[in-house]
């Protein structure tokens, strides 16, 4: 299984995401930020790339500003949609947390609630072949950076699962002028098969073989 995890920037329709579909050959996944699907509209369009080029595609959306979870199967369908989890403490993680599809059981955690899986994910009570992290945009420090990292080393490690994960390339957080981009898939040992930090390209990650493809 092959995954294209993508960085792009902010934009208000699907240029970059298509592009990316059309330029590479045998791609079964794209994974992309949250929040770049600027809406419903845009969302439906999504579902008519998947289709038509036969690709799942992993990402979020904005519905009433409020950023959602969105998976799009390769037929064109939306097989997990839900609120993002608000960040206060007691919040569990919202549910679906994983989908089955075609026999593959993915997981989805988006941007913050990094910070509440390790916790939360014993409530799914079953393998996940894999778990896709969308983030906004890049970390506001190295701290922050680290510490999402070594979030996902530890999810990856105790559940036994792949990880994977990019943000935007461009914006920061509350727009406060620092950004960090950041990039990553992790094994099922908790051992990195890539760690980016601000380098906005693209890869592509064979799930099997573990080769990592740079863009």
């Amino acid at each position: 299984m092959r995954v294209l995890i993508g960085q792009p920037v902010h934009e208000e329709g699907l240029s970059q995401l298509e592009r990316d579909i059309k330029t590479t050959t045998g791609i079964d996944i794209v994974l992309y930020p949250e929040g770049y699907i600027l809406n419903e509209k845009v969302l439906e369009a999504a579902c008519s790339i998947a289709k038509e080029n036969k690709v799942m595609i992993i990402t979020s959306y904005k519905k009433d500003n409020k950023n959602r979870a969105v998976i799009i199967s390769d037929t064109g369908d939306i097989i997990l949609e839900r609120a993002k989890t608000l960040p206060d403490d007691n919040e569990e993680l919202v549910q679906p947390l994983t989908v089955n599809y075609n026999g593959i059981n993915i997981g989805y955690v988006l941007c913050m609630e990094i910070l509440k899986g390790m916790r939360d994910l014993k409530n799914v009570g079953k393998n996940i072949n894999f778990i896709a992290h969308p983030i906004g945009v890049g970390m506001f420090s190295d701290e922050q950076f680290d510490l999402w990292i070594n979030e996902a080393k530890k999810i990856a490690k105790t559940y036994k699962t792949i990880i994977m994960s990019a943000s935007h390339s461009d914006g920061s957080y509350r727009n406060c002028g620092i950004s960090l981009p950041i990039s990553y898939c992790i094994d099922s040992t908790g051992e990195p098969i890539y760690i980016s930090k601000s380098d906005t390209r693209a890869r592509i990650v064979d799930l099997d073989t573990k080769e990592v493809t740079v863009l």
